[in-house]
């Protein structure tokens, strides 16, 4: 096994959703989940979120290969904001 397919199979990738404070959804994917977050608090990440912050956390789910998250993270940008309130309130039904 190379360096890299051990890298790859050693690492997690999450796909995840923010709320902004008005209201809105973004959905990105990322190794590090809490480094991801306080960047997007922090007001630099994705362009998208700038002056929407603070965001909050609303969904997340980790996958164990980079092209999985990219797929999920994929879908999910594909579904209507309805699609995704449902995804998220299923989501926190689980979590408790």
């Amino acid at each position: 096994m190379n360096l890299r397919n051990h890298i790859q199979r050693k690492s997690k990738y999450y796909v995840y959703i923010v709320q902004t404070k008005n209201g809105y959804y973004y959905t990105g994917y990322t190794n590090n989940l809490e480094k991801r977050i306080k960047l997007h608090n922090s007001g630099h990440g994705a362009k998208y979120l700038r002056g929407k912050g603070p965001v909050r956390l609303v969904y997340y789910r980790e996958y164990k290969y980079h092209k999985s998250a990219l797929n999920e993270e994929r879908r999910i940008k594909g579904l209507r904001k309805e699609q995704k309130i449902i995804l998220v309130k299923e989501y926190e039904k689980r979590k408790y």
